[in-house]
């Protein structure tokens, strides 16, 4: 093997491992985070679990990103630790399909039908049908097909540069004594921990040992204990990602462990206690692409049959070696923010609809901010008043994370829709932040009512009670468009917006006249004046939210054109709708 042999080997490895890279990512973006939606939702029971936990990383060809987002989930709080196990021990029987396929590079065949099933056969048509995709289609979602094609093809010319390249070494008596080394147990135990946990993927790492195993010199007694180690190897990565998480989050990534780690001893004790007794005649003969994959199934499989009965067990180990700590217990609130868990930022899909579901308790607390501030104008409260301090705090506290946890978002490689739904995000959560500020405005104006036992009149009251009406109408429909996307909606909220300045200074006028009259003092003026700008500046932020979401929806940028548009409609749709809500909100 000369030095161009060695650069084609890691030219090789590095197709190898890129392509499983972009094919796990294109499948990520096709599934658009429904996978582990699909996860966090469906876990009732430790079989279906299992199965969840199997099929998803079949799907995204990873157990180690499948474990991550189970740690993820446990940091969050979205799941228990009891509903991690069974995702865990399915995840590593989900990394075994990639062997399998791996292992069609060994068929030999002068068939057509048969050879066209070798994955250097067909990878060339995936790579011309992906490139075809990516170039001349305009679809996102057939874009991502064409890149989990081109991602495949990939990976299967770097398996094929892996085989040319070490099939000298067949002859080379150095690499089979090496190999031959590996027979020992704990040797070949850590050599596939080691290779496993450099790269962090056991499935990449099976795909090397098959790769070797194509120059007919790895003897199966050295793969098996190799393929042992390549499942310790893959927990490194989960437990790289509980670093900083909170004990639960820990404990899934120990699960993780013991799980494998167990499983590896047992079964290996077992095995060597068998072989030692009936001498297993395989253990001589050479190991190719298909027993390596035979094996990784087999051992995954039946270390789950044989745990997951038992898997409580693994959580009350996992919780004797992570201790419960009073200093750790996360309070509730703090608990509904780590929804917005940097571990899922590493699948975009999913992230973004964890950010949704933020946005979405965002939009309901400053909107029960607001209701409780405006209730309080009739019926001052000390207890309602301090409710709606913290509730404003707490919308500052999304803001700031949310907005923090969005910017990152938007770095990744986003789908349309996806990108869409951020862009609207990061433009709508001021707007509800500074709604909560307007609640706490007004909150405070009632404050001053009470305090300095003031009352407004009759007559002012029922006035102030059509402008508020006219607001929480706004403001509900405002939420609902943001809620549920639904541009038919937007139609009420520009005419409404105009309602409400018309209100306003109807009120404002109104007001002056019972100044001159007597009837009123400057003092309530300076009041109703702040109520007043407070609910001005809630409907023009209810505007923004509803221009907002249309213009990205339509790609469109000038709020001041796209606001012209509206009222110069050719049917008149506008002034027509304004004119039906001037019936509706009559100040007497």
């Amino acid at each position: 093997m000369n030095f161009f042999s060695i650069l084609t080997l890691l030219g090789g490895l590095a197709m190898f491992l890129y392509g499983m890279q972009v094919m796990g990512d294109g499948l990520a973006k096709v599934s658009g985070g429904k996978l582990e939606q699909i996860l966090e939702n469906l876990t009732s029971s430790k079989w279906k679990a299992v199965l969840l936990g199997m099929c998803v990383t079949a799907v995204i060809q990873s157990s180690s990103a499948t474990t991550v987002m189970v740690v993820g989930f446990v940091n969050s709080g979205i799941m228990k630790l009891t509903q991690a196990v069974g995702i865990i021990m399915g995840a590593n029987i989900g990394t075994t399909i990639t062997s399998w396929i791996l292992s069609l590079t060994g068929i030999e065949s002068s068939n057509f039908f048969i050879s066209l099933l070798k994955p250097s056969s067909f990878s060339p048509i995936l790579a011309m049908v992906g490139i075809i995709l990516l170039t001349f289609t305009k679809s996102s979602r057939k874009k991502d097909i064409g890149t989990i094609m081109l991602g495949f093809a990939v990976l299967m010319f770097g398996m094929e540069s892996m085989s040319g390249a070490v099939k000298p070494l067949a002859d080379v008596p150095e690499f089979t004594g090496l190999l031959l080394k590996f027979s020992n147990p704990v040797a070949g135990i850590l050599a596939g921990t080691i290779l496993t946990a450099i790269i962090q993927s056991s499935s990449a790492s099976v795909g090397i040992l098959q790769a070797l195993c194509m120059t007919g010199a790895v003897p199966f007694s050295s793969a098996f204990p190799i393929i042992m180690g390549q499942n310790i190897g893959t927990c490194v990565t989960a437990l790289l990602s509980a670093i900083g998480a909170n004990k639960n989050a820990k404990r899934a990534a120990m699960i993780h462990l013991y799980f494998n780690l167990i499983g590896t001893v047992v079964f290996m004790i077992l095995f060597y206690m068998i072989d030692a007794a009936v001498h297993f005649p395989f253990m001589t003969q050479m190991a190719t692409p298909a027993t390596i994959a035979i094996t990784h199934s087999v051992f995954n499989i039946t270390a789950t049959l044989v745990w997951l009965p038992f898997s409580n067990l693994l959580v009350k180990l996992a919780c004797l070696t992570i201790r419960d700590d009073k200093k750790d217990e996360v309070s509730k609130e703090d608990q509904e923010f780590m929804i917005l868990e940097s571990r899922f930022l590493e699948k975009p899909a999913f992230a973004v609809e964890q950010g949704r579901n933020a946005a979405r308790q965002m939009e309901k607390d400053s909107r029960k901010a607001l209701n409780i501030a405006l209730g309080l104008i009739y019926d001052y409260s000390e207890e309602q008043a301090e409710r709606v301090q913290k509730i404003e705090s707490k919308v500052d506290r999304y803001e700031d994370e949310l907005g923090t946890y969005l910017v990152k978002l938007n770095n990744k490689n986003l789908s349309e829709r996806d990108s869409h739904s951020v862009s609207t995000m990061l433009h709508c959560i001021g707007d509800f932040e500074r709604i909560s500020d307007h609640a706490v405005n007004i909150m405070e104006s009632a404050q001053e009512l009470h305090e300095k036992n003031l009352t407004f009149s009759a007559q002012a009251r029922n006035e102030l009670q059509v402008l508020i009406a006219a607001v929480s109408r706004i403001v509900d429909t405002a939420y609902q468009i943001f809620d549920k996307q639904d541009l038919n909606l937007t139609e009420d909220v520009e005419p409404l917006e105009e309602i409400v300045d018309e209100l306003s200074k109807e009120l404002k006028r109104r007001h002056i006249n019972r100044l001159r009259s007597g009837e009123c003092t400057i003092e309530m003026g300076f009041i109703l004046t702040d109520l007043l700008t407070s609910l001005e500046r809630i409907a023009d932020h209810c505007s923004n939210i509803s221009v907002c979401i249309t213009q990205v929806r339509e790609n469109l940028y000038d709020t001041h054109s796209h606001l012209e548009s509206l009222k110069s409609e050719p049917d008149d749709s506008y002034f027509n709708r304004l004119e039906e809500l001037q019936k509706e909100y009559v100040l007497l």
